[in-house]
């Protein structure tokens, strides 16, 4: 099974050539990603009507050129994929239409597929993994806990009450005036800075339940900051990692307690799966490999290029639904919210 797959949820234009094999394996063909950094940079963060006049103009071409390097044509595809939500609308809309025109053109069948599902099925794409497994999803829109028993059975146990982890880590490069996107900043100054420097809260740890927040974080970063300013190089790389430091105890904090939830359910935990933006942050990999280990489970980590936003993902997901019969009609909206417990059933 070869399926197309169209990815315009926010700033990336991408797409992607997917093979699903008989028995379930999977394999890249081609994964073509147009990031937009530079027409944003100068504001701070997406500007959504620059995102998706962006997208109208590069869509057409990418799919050309991930076709190209996968060696086929609409005529070899098996499926269509595009994201319809969650996103940005002006975005969404240019994916989805795109995709029902390939699909409607080549008289391929289309699935319309959530973008938080993307991620979450990343892992059987590039490790093959069974189900059910542990998801912990931190992006720069969402941060959440999810048992994933099968294609669109997903339990929603913790999301954030306020900031998602990877908004907390850009709106604090922001504050230091690091730019943007400020999470890769922030992990590259804090790497050189002391964490123990500022004693930053860990809001939730210690509680039950699995709900993140970051807004309590983030200002007293913002508090910190202005107290002892001018900032110095010193002082930036010692606010960046204490920051940091406290993004991923919170972060471990929740994930333990997901982690024996999912052990009592089920009594073990074969697998825990981070997938995201954020998944791509070193610090957090290696404090969720320790968390794994410790309680006997495998952590699976994507490679870094399908931690942010691509098309693999999303012709993927479009390679599961079709495999278990799931189609589309080409009157599926675009969803700028769309919640992973909101999906159908297979």
């Amino acid at each position: 099974m070869r399926v197309l797959g169209i990815e315009t949820s926010c700033d990336e234009t991408a797409a992607a050539v997917v093979q699903r094999a008989d028995d379930g394996r999977g394999r890249i063909l081609s994964n073509v990603v147009l990031s937009q950094l530079a027409e944003h940079a100068p504001y701070g963060g997406v500007v959504p009507e620059i995102a998706a006049r962006a997208h109208v103009d590069m869509l057409d071409r990418l799919i050309a050129q991930a076709l190209e390097e996968a060696g086929c044509s609409f005529a070899d595809l098996d499926g269509v994929a595009a994201t319809a939500g969650p996103g940005l609308i002006g975005g969404l809309l240019v994916g989805l239409m795109t995709g029902k025109a390939v699909a409607a053109a080549a008289n391929k069948p289309f699935v319309a597929v959530n973008h938080l599902e993307g991620h979450a099925l990343t892992a059987r794409l590039t490790d093959n993994l069974d189900f059910p497994f542990l998801l912990l999803l931190v992006t720069g829109g969402h941060t959440q806990i999810v048992e994933v028993a099968a294609v669109g059975r997903y339990a929603r146990w913790g999301t954030t009450v306020d900031d998602a982890a990877g908004e907390a880590f850009d709106k604090v490069a922001k504050m230091l005036g690091l730019g943007w996107p400020g999470g890769p900043a922030v992990e590259r100054l804090g790497a050189d800075g002391d964490p123990a420097r500022f004693a930053f809260p860990r809001p939730m740890t210690g509680r039950p339940g699995c709900d993140f927040s970051f807004s309590g974080l983030k200002t007293a970063v913002r508090l910190e900051a202005q107290r002892i300013a001018p900032l110095s190089d010193k002082d930036i790389a010692d606010i960046c990692a204490s920051f940091q430091a406290a993004a991923v105890d919170c972060i471990a904090d929740r994930v333990t307690q997901a982690l024996a939830r999912f052990a009592e359910a089920h009594g073990t935990v074969p697998a825990l799966v981070v997938a995201g933006g954020v998944a791509a942050n070193q610090a957090v990999r290696a404090r969720l490999d320790t968390l794994a280990k410790a309680h006997d489970a495998r952590l699976v980590a994507p490679p870094l290029k399908l931690c942010g936003d691509n098309a693999a993902m999303i012709a993927w997901a479009g390679c599961e639904r079709l495999s278990l019969g799931i189609a589309d009609s080409l009157d599926a909206p675009a969803r700028a919210r769309w919640g992973l417990d909101e999906l159908d059933v297979a």
